[in-house]
């Protein structure tokens, strides 16, 4: 690398250091609209859901027409895209099917994931009225509510899941980390030294050479005549 390269990349990374950079000037803060536009995030409380509404009819011309594609017709799933209906009581399974009826906690994901990012590969064109009637359908396809039901703003947190009380909060942080973080013990740490009760020949777990000797063990003897 010559002199002048070695200069450059210095600056470059004197740049890149935030505690040492000047400001640019660059750009500008996001103007409220802007923001507005990437918070869509909806929680389980129903902070963040919009005004509108949708009924199981409409979901359901609305799901043949943009989800069907690679869910089914029922939410059954095609190939190897997602089925979003059945599989309750599955979860104890070895394969369990894990759907909206039968895995997911809160209606809110149902609702920010498709207004979010479905279809696939075309997100974001559905609208707020189209996102509701389609998670109204998924309701009804799995067995949560009548056909003549509207899912809105306004009754979105009374609709509870089946399995909501089927996750915890992680409390690792809690629970198991003070467990791991005190200072290690390096000697002295055992009121009584180890003991060995057993060894591997004992158990029959070491490997036999095809005289029926231990691997690795010397052989007998040879017998006197």
């Amino acid at each position: 690398m010559s002199r002048s390269a070695e200069v450059l990349a210095a600056l470059l990374i004197c740049a890149a250091l935030p505690g040492q950079a000047e400001p640019l000037g660059l750009g500008r803060p996001a103007l409220p609209a802007e923001i507005a536009a990437w918070d869509v995030t909806v929680l389980p409380d129903g902070t963040g859901l919009p005004e509108g509404s949708g009924d199981v009819a409409t979901g359901e011309e609305v799901f043949a027409e943009k989800c069907a594609t690679c869910h089914g017709e029922f939410a059954e799933g095609l190939d190897s895209w997602p089925v979003l209906a059945g599989g309750v009581g599955t979860l104890t399974d070895r394969r369990p099917v894990k759907t909206i009826g039968s895995y997911w906690p809160y209606l809110s994901t149902v609702y920010d994931y498709i207004h979010r990012s479905m279809p696939f590969g075309n997100a974001q064109t559905v609208s707020t009225d189209e996102a509701y009637a389609i998670v109204a359908f998924l309701l009804y396809s799995n067995g949560l509510v009548e056909d003549d039901f509207t899912l809105s703003k306004a009754n979105f947190t009374s609709v509870t899941l089946p399995n909501a009380q089927g996750f915890y909060p992680d409390d690792r942080d809690v629970t198991e980390l003070p467990l791991f973080t005190h200072p290690p013990c390096m000697e002295n740490c055992r009121a009584t030294p180890p003991k060995v009760t057993k060894r591997a020949a004992e158990l029959n777990v070491t490997p036999e050479d095809p005289d029926g000797r231990p691997a690795g063990s010397l052989p007998p003897p040879p017998k006197e005549n």
